[in-house]
């Protein structure tokens, strides 16, 4: 019988069956190829593997197979892994113990006097190392793109670890000035590590240093261009940072459904609670846009006291590309294979932009299942219809710009879509929706998307909806008119209406309508859990 697998990717990679040690490739592609198959642990396209690996003057499908035939070497025949490649698409198949890392997520996702203490202190010590140490490409953008947003993910891993050490029962607080001074130093900004090491310290006779922690952090705070925080020395209410360890370790799980046409769906699940699913818009990448800075705000606050679910639509994202249908129909089918995927047998619905009119509609389909509708910035008729000669020659131009541009270095064209989803974003947000478009679809499914959204029309649903709704609309929306918004709310008995002071269609989390949506939204899941 073989051993199992183990996969190490925290430090150098390394590969063992037991006590046995592979030997790996000299090509550094290869082992990245190997561990970001491991570490994404889902299918991916062969065209998209060559891209992020291989320049076009090279043989990209020849070297692609090579590379696989070298982990298949050392895959094939072990317990816990699998390499499955077909004509379209490759996986490496793992079992959740066979890599460290993650290992140490499901650590940080277990309750917090679940874990031993020692178990606790390996990790740390595990984490400190550079994930995928040695395999940077630095003329692979792509994949040096996802390997800085693993190795952040590391760091947030060990602050968690880190804060799990310092709160553990069975830490004394002289231990705890250890192990807080190390989480401080890498989150010098966080209150929660200052204040816990500024209180510690104090505790432990130690005040002076105390106030100079929390001088420092002060000062440290108000040199970002941030505000200097809370006072540290404060006791905290108690058991707050218990709550604010759930809150920093918060992780989703995606998983992989298919739609009655042969379409792959990608669906995240994150946060615990009552179900609350949004419906897909333009558009999604469950992995990028988690920890975005448009959206995870939003989305972190969602799954607050929530189980948060969504789903990337077909064309764009995790789920499948090559399709032969985008269009609304097949919209509301993807949302029905989802919910149908979990098992959700009601729940309230989420709707944001296009996603208003696919939850209308499934909601007027299902009416047992919904129990609560949400629409934020939405409309029930495309751009196609009622639109003047002008507006549809506009948006005739932005598909042909689309088309030519979009998949090209030079974000312009993409830009055309952040100003008016976001016009008060920062220079970050909008170079980030720039990148994030191009990275999440085609241009001929942007295209195609387009053509779609222009066709929508749920104008004679609505009034058959019986779910409560609430309707959000931006008062100066870029993108969709404060009166599409109105007019959703008029159709549907009942809805109740809330103007929002913004100009964006995407409300940022640092804009004062962000807090107030957020607590109308809040409020409104809360109100129908309890019926």
């Amino acid at each position: 019988m073989s051993s199992p697998l183990s996969i190490a990717v925290l430090g150098e990679l390394r590969v063992a069956s037991g006590s046995l040690t592979h030997s790996l490739p000299a090509s550094r592609k290869t082992r990245a190829l190997r561990a970001y198959l491991a570490l994404t642990g889902r299918p991916h396209r062969r065209e998209r593997l060559c891209e992020l690996f291989w320049d076009l003057p090279d043989d990209p499908r020849g070297s692609l197979r090579w590379s696989l035939s070298k982990i298949r070497g050392v895959i094939n025949g072990q317990d816990g892994a699998r390499l499955l490649a077909d004509r379209e698409r490759i996986s490496l198949e793992v079992d959740d113990d066979t890599i460290d890392f993650r290992k140490a997520r499901r650590l940080v996702d277990a309750s917090l006097d679940q874990v031993p203490l020692a178990r606790l202190h390996e990790m740390a010590d595990a984490l400190a190392q550079p994930l995928l140490e040695g395999l940077d490409l630095p003329n692979c953008d792509g994949y040096q793109r996802w390997l800085a947003g693993e190795r952040e993910e590391a760091l947030r891993l060990r602050l968690a670890v880190l804060q799990r050490i310092t709160l553990h029962k069975e830490t004394s607080d002289q231990e705890a000035v250890r192990w807080v001074r190390d989480w401080h130093a890498s989150d010098p900004l966080s209150p929660e590590a200052a204040g816990i090491l500024a209180r510690t310290l104090k505790k432990i006779g130690r005040p002076e240093e105390g106030d100079l922690v929390a001088a420092r952090f002060r000062r440290a705070r108000l040199e970002a261009g941030l505000p200097p925080g809370p006072d540290l020395l404060a006791e905290p209410p108690a058991s707050s940072e218990a709550i604010k360890v759930g809150k920093m370790l918060r992780q989703q799980t995606i998983r992989f459904c298919e739609s009655s046409d042969g379409v792959r769906l990608a669906y995240a699940s994150v946060g615990a609670g009552p179900a609350v699913v949004k419906a897909a818009n333009w558009l999604n990448h469950l992995e990028l846009d988690w920890q975005s800075p448009i959206w995870s705000k939003t989305f972190q606050a969602l799954s607050d006291h929530r189980t948060f679910i969504r789903y990337d639509e077909r064309g764009n994202g995790l789920s499948d590309w090559d399709v032969a249908d985008i269009g609304f129909e097949a919209f509301v089918s993807d949302l029905e294979t989802v919910v149908d995927a979990i098992g959700l047998e009601s729940f309230p619905l989420i709707g944001m932009s296009q996603g208003c009119a696919v939850s209308i509609a499934y909601a007027v389909r299902h009416p047992e299942r919904v129990t609560a509708l949400v629409l934020i910035g939405g409309y029930a008729a495309g751009w196609r219809i009622g639109a003047s000669s002008e507006e549809r020659e506009r948006r005739e131009a932005v598909m042909t710009l689309t088309r030519l541009g979009w998949g090209t270095n030079n974000a312009a064209y993409r830009h055309i879509f952040s100003q008016t989803f976001m016009p008060d974003g920062n220079p970050e947000e909008l170079a980030w929706f720039d990148e994030f478009q191009r990275q999440t679809t085609s241009p001929e499914n942007a295209v195609r998307f387009q053509h779609a959204f222009g066709d929508i029309d749920v104008r004679n649903m609505l009034g058959d909806v019986r779910a409560p709704a609430l309707v959000l609309h931006a008062q100066h929306d870029q993108r969709i008119t404060l009166e599409q918004g109105r007019e959703l709310a008029i159709g549907i008995p009942g809805a109740r209406f809330v103007p929002l002071e913004s100009r964006s269609h995407i409300v940022l989390g640092h804009e004062p309508a962000w807090t107030v949506l957020m607590r109308e939204v809040d409020a409104f899941l809360t109100e129908h859990e309890a019926r």
